[in-house]
């Protein structure tokens, strides 16, 4: 069965949009959802195959409803090919839809085991999730939670079918026990909440399985987000003129740097040059402009005491970046109320945001903000948890209530902008979860910026710049004790073709 990926881009959809295209499907295979229900089964069992061709035991865990369906079909066809094979039930929990009938009756039929859990799982080489699909936006409870508990831990690999039990396919959210899957296969169309946040702990490897559908099926259906991957730099960066000069690359001023968090502006500096940036200046306490110069020469580091000093440095810059290790006292408070009255094109992170949530400051259109999901909280004067419930649906309600762009930070970072479909980077490792990452993410971006793109372009190219360079950081050595220096010689890397 082949992808609709290579067919329909990295579009992500939602619960509704996946409704439509179920129902379109089934229309263009004559208003027979069982043919449907067919060919996701085969599809699913295709890939196990592929990802475990030397499995002997299956258990495939059925739920009451149409996902529990596909997982009959799937049972069917191993049942099929000689292998030990157990259907496995929630107590009471038989199936409940016309469809999910035939497919565990046709399943029967064929000599197929079925049994009722009752704590403990068959011996299993692979273990298929099919509990529920994408309809499911409640916590696991009572027998499906014990399941999917006792899945995790039987220690053999997983498949689930279209989403991991537990996972809500619309925003990402894990309210409680979910199914941890080695792969997940859906089912049409990607899921927009299996990109981002929680659910990429428990989705594992993901595949779109296409069923063979035509194109026209897909027609008229919006996504609500676009997946970006490490190739889609492919492209983005064009080889420099020979007679090029640094003017042409834009100044740039970073702001930040209070008394002990020198080394954030410095990492933000540092990135922005080896993104590209022609001249990049540092305003920052006086303190730390000559350890600065030791490390950098490049950077062009001065004092500043206050606002006054600040301004003239600003009239200078095109771009400017603010936030990293500037504190939020009174020097911090001063800095940053001259670059909000400045008019030019921002780049705010870390205390600059925690600033900004503060209140009563007015933001260009173009500005961009780079939150992790902690800032993001304060912005939004919500908590990190509500956030991280919904990742998409924080950055769209960043957007307008700051109406620019937005970088929402974490696994699988969302850019979004007014008027854009968001874009989730499908790029970066566990390894960036580290002091200093996010003053990298924040000098790339700005360099970007200070080179002519605009600002959505900048925030999009920037972030996946950003995490694939931390992936390339990450091979050999491995993630943990990555630091944020080290994606410097592969942000070089990657900004020249």
């Amino acid at each position: 069965m082949g992808t609709v990926e290579a067919r329909q881009g990295a579009n992500l959809h939602d619960r509704a949009a996946l409704r439509v295209l179920e129902a379109r499907a089934s229309e263009h295979l004559g208003g027979d959802g069982f043919a449907l229900m067919s060919r996701a089964g085969e599809a699913a069992w295709r890939l196990l195959l592929s990802g475990w061709a030397g499995a002997q035991r299956i258990v495939v865990a059925c739920g009451p409803g149409n996902n529990g369906g596909d997982g009959y079909v799937l049972a069917l066809h191993a049942l099929q090919s000689g292998l030990e094979v157990t259907a496995l039930q929630m107590p009471g929990h038989a199936p409940a839809t016309p469809l999910a009938r035939r497919a565990c009756d046709a399943y029967v039929q064929a000599g197929g085991a079925v049994m009722v859990f009752e704590g403990r799982l068959p011996a299993a080489d692979v273990i298929v999730d099919a509990l529920f699909g994408i309809g499911l936006s409640r916590a696991l409870d009572g027998a499906a939670a014990a399941m999917a508990g006792a899945i995790n831990a039987a220690g053999v690999p997983v498949l689930a079918l279209d989403a991991p039990s537990g996972v809500n396919t619309e925003t990402g959210a894990v309210p409680g026990v979910a199914v941890q899957a080695d792969q997940t296969v859906q089912f049409i169309a990607a899921h927009a909440g299996l990109a981002t946040g929680p659910a990429l702990d428990h989705v594992g490897r993901l595949v779109v399985a296409s069923l063979d559908l035509p194109a026209s099926v897909f027609e008229g259906v919006a996504p609500v987000a676009r997946r970006l991957r490490a190739d889609d730099l492919q492209g983005r960066f064009e080889p420099r003129r020979r007679n090029a000069h640094k003017g042409d690359s834009g100044f740039l001023l970073c702001i930040g740097g209070e008394h002990g968090t020198g080394g954030a502006v410095l990492l933000a500096a540092e990135a922005a040059l080896r993104s590209g940036a022609g001249l990049v200046g540092v305003a920052t306490r006086a303190a730390h402009v000559p350890a600065m110069l030791a490390r950098r020469p490049e950077v062009m580091a001065q004092g500043v005491d206050g606002a006054a000093t600040l301004r003239p440095l600003i009239d200078r810059a095109g771009i400017v970046a603010i936030g990293p290790g500037l504190g939020q006292a009174a020097w911090g408070s001063a800095l940053f109320g001259v670059a909000l009255a400045s008019g030019k094109p921002l780049v705010v992170d870390a205390d600059g945001l925690n600033l900004l949530a503060k209140g009563g400051q007015a933001l260009p259109s173009d500005a961009i903000l780079t939150p992790h999901p902690g800032e993001a909280a304060r912005l939004l004067q919500t908590d990190a948890a509500a956030v991280q419930a919904d990742r998409l649906g924080a950055a769209r309600r960043l957007c307008k209530a700051f109406g620019c762009v937005v970088v929402l930070k974490g696994a699988g970072t969302v850019v979004a902008a007014p008027g854009e479909l968001p874009l989730v980077i499908a790029a970066g490792n566990p390894g960036m979860a580290s002091g200093g990452t996010g003053d990298v993410l924040t000098g790339v971006i700005a360099a970007l910026r200070a080179q002519g793109r605009k600002a959505f372009d900048a925030a999009a190219t920037g972030a996946l710049l950003h995490a694939a360079a931390g992936d390339r950081a990450a091979q050999g050595p491995g993630e943990r004790g990555l630091l944020a220096s080290d994606l410097f010689p592969h942000l070089r890397a990657q900004v020249n073709p």
